[in-house]
């Protein structure tokens, strides 16, 4: 009798001792994600203010209003204006950069820990430095252009000239973060095909777009899915940026007004949570849209590399 209880002991801790493990990420995914993705669609579902909850159920009525709304399109635009400026050159970057770290070099740990160092800088701190650089009168940059005989701009007034000066700030930061995830993807790549690349007399920038790039293919793709999904949702960078306040417009005529922007007026400015419910699930599936399609893009340009 003894044994049989122990066999069965023996299955018991074999089968479900395993889901006990990992039951708390489970549980935290369930309180942190999947019940407040549940709760926001509810919201997005009803008449719903920030202080006074649920006034009535809604429908589509959300869904169709934010559809017709020229404010929603014009902070897509611009969102997506950033993103462009700033994810395309700031990977670019980094693989060269990553490059440039991963050859012989003297004190190469302090050169790592120095691309890292913009990421390590808080946004406010990255902000107020860029809105002094990026200033009308007395900034850095119109300085600069002013010896070339170039009138001053005024940055934040305009849009083209606004999401440059956002992107920048975003390409700072993230740059060298982007940079030391490739390069520690290349230090994995076996020296067994460099050796055979050299043996084939091919260049430098043969080898690396042949040998180096379409080895690290993963690591690339985790970059450009991850980078979509941030730069979807850009929300700091802007809203610092902005000196005329901190309602989320973006601008006086919100001219870099990102979609997590023109969330945040509607629901804390206009409190009206159940329409910042529509945009928020309205982004979730543009973040999921863009992720699924850089990510086929991705693999296909890898994949011929």
């Amino acid at each position: 009798m003894a044994g049989r209880w122990r066999v069965i002991g023996a299955r018991f801790d074999a089968r479900v001792t395993p889901f006990l493990f990992i039951a708390p990420f489970f549980v935290l995914f369930a309180v942190f994600g999947l019940y407040p993705l549940l709760s926001t669609l509810w919201m997005s579902l009803h008449h719903w203010q920030l202080i006074g909850g649920d006034e009535g159920f809604a429908g589509l009525a959300n869904y169709a209003r934010l559809f017709g709304d020229p404010n929603f399109y014009n902070a897509l635009f611009n969102t997506v204006s950033i993103f462009v400026l700033s994810t395309v050159p700031q990977l670019l970057s980094a693989l060269g950069l990553a490059a440039l770290l991963n050859r012989p070099l003297r004190a190469a740990s302090a050169w790592r820990a120095v691309v890292l160092l913009p990421n390590v800088v808080s946004v406010v701190a990255v902000a107020l430095v860029f809105g002094q650089l990026f200033g009308r009168d007395f900034g850095v940059v119109n300085w600069l252009l002013g010896l070339f005989g170039a009138d001053p701009v005024s940055w934040e007034s305009h849009r083209w000239s606004s999401h440059f000066a956002v992107a920048l700030m975003v390409m700072w930061r993230w740059t060298g973060y982007n940079a030391l995830l490739y390069l520690a993807a290349m230090r994995s790549v076996p020296v067994e095909l460099y050796e055979a690349a050299e043996l084939d007399g091919a260049s430098r920038w043969r080898t690396f777009w042949s040998v180096t790039v379409p080895s690290i293919r993963p690591t690339i793709v985790f970059t450009v899915v991850v980078a979509t999904i941030a730069g979807m949702q850009l929300f700091a960078e802007p809203q610092l940026f902005d000196s005329s306040g901190t309602k989320g417009i973006g601008g006086n005529e919100r001219q870099f007004q990102t979609v997590a922007m023109y969330l945040y007026e509607k629901g804390f400015a206009s409190l009206d949570a159940g329409y910042a419910a529509t945009i928020s699930w309205v982004l979730f599936v543009v973040c999921a849209g863009c992720a699924l399609l850089n990510f086929s893009l991705v693999r296909r340009i890898a994949g011929r590399g």
